[in-house]
């Protein structure tokens, strides 16, 4: 069984069951073993990592950004195995996907991490020389990180976008791997372990379990030496862990996603109408529609473009193989998914029905309701359809389209396709307005499903696609801010100051 980092030591653990990694093409067993650690290796993980933040107090950003930078340069240098192991778990292609797109991304906002925390530039500090009071942001302690199934590089738990910011801001990190994708965890923690120790930094500054039952996940989570949790996932799993650190006063950074609505008005249609069927229906099953800015809505107006996109898209998803997906609890969270919609009554008009071949694989699947149904009863109808599905529902007139994206579900991003000429420019306006409330980030003439790592971009939203709509979990430094707690300085000797604050004070 592999061990766990724990300490700054790669050491068995106190194991209460194990779990295995499964090729999703066949289904089978790869053969590892992975423990389920008990209660005795989270209490080992938390006290070494509240002894490094006391350890890394006071810590110049230097140490941190030089971490980040030297386990960027290790992952680029083991790049080939790394992919290889990701590629086994997950079926995700080498080449283009994690060797030219995935693992650059992460190395990139490694280094765009690093770089921040050597500027300092997500402290931002303000001083009042009146009245000689100053503040910044500082570290907020140990962070507790659980990564998804769909990125097993760039949104891992110890080398993705939580993890680059919770360290920058100098915060120790406590990863728990996902168990679709273990062996690819392991490779890139022994890669951070060792730049770690690099940078001299403490034994318990980044760790790595690899599993623990929801009690003692919900368990540490609440514990006092966690700072604060990061979650990307399902709703139903972060839903509980927020539940815990709500009741522990702790915050919450969750990313959960949602249906990502996009508008297509007629006129869009009528003016590039198969250049849209073949955008809409790459983004809709793009990584076997496993991403979490999948377009699961698309909202239509009754019309001929509207039912010739149907009918194309319908088309198109039954001419195609069933996919090959992420896990097996992707295909039994997708089936339950089209179940409920169709009980709701959404028509399935293609796909949808379990598959007998190996491995783990899902049809593409298309489903159709009217606004009318939709806006009757908005909450059987908000359900997570991650995999390769759709639903598409089409509105009678204007007034109902706009009531749809003003009841939309909560989502990290939302889109309007609107005439190039403007003939639609009021209708988009007043459709913007709505959805501006209900998405994080708001696109024109485009589908939703890349995120630019970007200091603007916004991958966040209203609840519950997000923990919290004022933060995103992409982006530097904004996304540190997550993991954050602002500091006062309230007429504090000038030689007691942080160096950001004795910069901005003129000492």
């Amino acid at each position: 069984m592999h061990p766990i980092l724990v300490a700054g030591q790669w050491r068995n653990a106190a194991a209460e069951g194990s779990f295995e990694a499964f090729d999703p093409t066949t289904g089978e067993s790869l053969g590892d073993a992975y423990p389920v650690s008990g209660w005795e290796d989270c209490e080992q993980a938390l006290a070494a990592a509240d002894a490094a933040a006391a350890a890394t107090r006071g810590m110049s950003g230097e140490v941190f950004g030089g971490f980040l930078e030297a386990y960027a340069q290790r992952l680029e240098d083991a790049a080939p195995a790394i992919c290889q192991m990701a590629a086994r778990e997950t079926a995700l292609p080498v080449s283009p996907r994690l060797a030219d797109v995935e693992m650059p991304r992460t190395t990139d906002q490694l280094r765009q991490a690093a770089a921040a925390a050597k500027s300092g530039s997500w402290r931002r500090p303000e001083w009042d020389a009146e009245r000689n009071i100053g503040s910044c942001f500082g570290p907020l302690g140990p962070v507790f990180v659980l990564g998804p199934n769909n990125f097993p590089l760039a949104f891992n738990p110890i080398s993705g976008g939580d993890f680059a910011s919770a360290i920058a801001a100098g915060n120790p990190v406590i990863a728990k791997s996902h168990p679709a994708h273990p062996g690819t965890t392991r490779l890139l923690a022994e890669q951070a372990a060792a730049a770690a120790d690099e940078s001299s930094l403490p034994a318990g500054f980044v760790q790595l379990l690899h599993g623990v039952s929801p009690q003692d996940g919900c368990r540490t989570v609440a514990d006092p030496r966690t700072a604060a949790l990061a979650f990307t996932g399902s709703r139903r799993g972060g839903l509980a862990l927020k539940a815990a650190a709500d009741a522990a006063g702790k915050p919450a950074y969750l990313e959960m996603s949602g249906a990502n609505p996009v508008m297509l008005l007629p006129d869009a249609l009528a003016e590039r109408g198969e250049e849209l069927i073949a955008e809409v229906a790459g983004s809709c099953l793009l990584a076997a529609g496993q991403f979490c800015t999948g377009p699961k809505l698309l909202g239509l107006l009754a019309g001929k473009g509207a039912t010739d996109l149907i009918d194309a898209l319908r088309a198109d998803f039954a001419g195609r193989p069933p996919a090959v997906v992420l896990a097996e609890s992707v295909v039994h969270g997708l089936g339950q998914a089209v179940s409920e919609l169709v009980a709701a009554g959404a028509e399935l008009l293609a796909g949808g029905q379990p598959v007998s071949e190996p491995g783990f694989r899902c049809p593409p699947t298309l489903l159709s309701a009217s606004a009318e149904q939709v806006l009757a009863n908005p909450e059987a109808f908000d359900v997570d359809l991650f995999g390769p599905a759709t639903l598409t529902v089409v509105a009678s007139d204007e007034t109902q389209l706009l009531a749809l994206a003003e009841k939309a579900p909560a989502s990290l991003a939302a889109s309007i396709y609107s005439a190039a000429d403007g003939s639609e420019e009021s209708l988009a306006l007043e459709l913007m307005k709505r959805l501006r409330l209900r998405a994080g980030r708001l696109i024109n003439d485009g589908m939703p499903t890349g995120v630019a790592v970007s200091p603007a971009m916004n991958h966040g939203g209203p609840y519950p696609s997000t923990g919290h709509p004022g933060f995103s979990a992409v982006g530097m430094p904004v996304s540190i801010h997550r993991f954050a707690k602002l500091d006062c300085y309230d007429r504090v000797r000038p030689d007691r100051l942080p160096d950001c604050l004795r910069a901005a004070a003129g000492v």
